[in-house]
């Protein structure tokens, strides 16, 4: 079978944020932002997951697009825990990076979608 790259990056993503929760928690002591992230980040992974058995094309592109909005919120608490001195420049353009990357794959996915319907 094909290997699903938005499963796979959107799953290994939420394990980074999982242990990014665990790293602001414990050595930072912050907890109020980092559950924030927590609830963004591995929420995409989830909504990827459920748009493969979704029920219709619309709700298909329902999940996905809701995928979409939590990559979004998620750049934004990395942006703000950045600017904010709980993440260092290289931490943040590493998780970053990733985030971009799988913001972009998801709406292509949707574009693509959305323009053959």
């Amino acid at each position: 079978m094909k290997e699903n790259i938005v499963k796979t990056k959107s799953f290994a993503f939420a394990v980074r944020v999982v242990k990014l929760y665990q790293f602001l928690c414990e050595q930072k002591k912050e907890f109020v932002l980092s559950k924030q992230l927590l609830r963004s980040g591995t929420s995409v992974g989830a909504m990827v997951r459920e748009s493969e058995h979704s029920e219709s094309k619309k709700d298909f592109i329902h999940k996905l697009a809701i995928a979409q909005k939590e990559i979004n919120e998620t750049i934004y608490w990395l942006e703000l825990l950045k600017e904010t001195n709980y993440l260092g420049e290289e931490q943040f353009s590493s998780i970053n990076a990733d985030a971009i990357e799988l913001i972009k794959l998801v709406t292509s996915i949707l574009r693509t979608t959305k323009n053959n319907c």
